[in-house]
């Protein structure tokens, strides 16, 4: 069986903060089980982009400052360490520290913020896809894990949790190499699991007090649920925010696929829960994203697979008027299906991959995603 925690918190509001994730991690038997005196421990929030906490697109920094001052007072070293997507310099972390205010957390509780840009490739063998995983240095210096995510819909996989929060080991840009070297979904999430457990986080703890709903993860719509989780198995808790969500496992590809390797519990019924009644948080309103994978054309060949992609398969739409020709989706596309033309991007479709990083990283949120006709009829089948 595995172990999820969780208790009701309705706002950001520090100290409630702090009393509520103290309650869920001592229900999986305190901090320090997790962090022993002199450990160098990791906090790895989701910072994917610049943007205000009130956005929900970011892990809020009063859980982070929480976090922080439970490992001080278990006599660890607290790091906050993050590669958000785009250039992975010094330049870069600043400005995300700053605006999703990790900075403040990080003074607050007196944590470090790592400024480390050291890159490094470490051999995995136990890995089902990959054998060597490009990771951020700093997080392989760290003794242990503790894995701060955001719950939000995501327009590839579905949900991001707290399994593919750990894709932030995978410095900046190189990022984009994961998803061009695994378009397909199935293979994607499976480097996903194995990245996580490269990591091996030995606590989980999800911001689920403003998620967001719609075009997640960066252009979706706040949606408030009031709630932090927690367990020591970063599957279990996917499964648990699913049903929280009202999404099928089975939709999720990361879940479906970490179901199928046996390292997740097939639904909530395997796990033991604690704190609060999970079921009073369900979302049945909750929106999912616009899309959904559809894998009908893996086995045909390139050319058939181009066409159907064209006329079946949705694809990102740039949005005129909100669009502020800043080219960071054409820089961080991982096929080089975009370019800029005239201050604007321009897709090749036949070179859409659907990893909808345009979607994931455009400040302005000008990229919308297009579902054809024909995409709406499989979809719902």
């Amino acid at each position: 069986m595995y172990n999820v925690s969780l208790y009701k918190c309705e706002d950001y509001e520090y100290e409630k903060v702090k009393a509520v994730v103290r309650k869920a991690i001592d229900d999986l038997g305190g901090i320090s089980c997790f962090v022993s005196k002199g450990d160098r421990v990791l906090i790895k929030p989701n910072l994917v982009m610049k943007k205000s906490p009130d956005a929900a697109v970011t892990t809020h920094p009063s859980i982070m400052r929480a976090v922080a001052e439970l490992v001080a007072e278990a006599g660890g070293h607290a790091v906050i360490a993050e590669s958000p997507g785009g250039p992975f310099n010094e330049a870069m972390l600043k400005s995300v520290y700053k605006t999703c205010q990790m900075t403040d957390a990080a003074e607050a509780s007196g944590a470090e913020l790592s400024y480390n840009t050291e890159v490094r490739d470490v051999s995995f063998p136990e890995g089902r896809l990959l054998k060597k995983i490009t990771v951020a240095d700093e997080f392989m210096k760290a003794d242990k894990i503790i894995n701060v995510c955001k719950l939000k819909t995501h327009g590839m996989v579905r949900m991001t949790g707290a399994v593919k929060n750990m894709f932030g080991m995978i410095p900046g840009t190189i990022k984009a190499e994961y998803h061009l070297n695994r378009s397909n979904i199935n293979d994607f999430a499976n480097a996903l699991i194995d990245i996580c457990l490269l990591a091996k986080p030995v606590l989980n703890i999800t911001d689920a007090v403003e998620c967001m709903e719609g075009n997640g993860p960066t252009g979706g719509t706040p949606k408030h649920v009031g709630l932090i989780i927690a367990s020591d198995n970063p599957f279990a808790l996917d499964i648990a925010s699913a049903y929280i969500l009202n999404i099928n496992p089975k939709d999720i590809p990361v879940s479906a696929e970490a179901i199928k390797r046996e390292l997740s519990p097939k639904n909530i019924d395997e796990i033991i829960f604690m704190g609060d009644s999970i079921k009073q948080f369900v979302k049945t309103d909750f929106v999912a994203p616009a899309t959904k994978p559809i894998n009908v054309t893996e086995k045909l060949p390139l050319f058939m697979r181009r066409i159907i992609n064209d006329t079946l398969q949705p694809y990102p739409e740039f949005n005129k008027n909100k669009c502020v020709g800043c080219g960071r989706c054409a820089d961080n596309c991982p096929p080089k299906a975009l370019s800029m033309k005239d201050g604007r991007p321009r897709l090749e479709k036949a070179n859409c991959i659907r990893c909808f990083c345009c979607q994931e990283l455009c400040p302005a949120v000008a990229v919308e995603i297009k579902k054809p006709v024909l995409y709406r009829v499989v979809s719902s089948l």
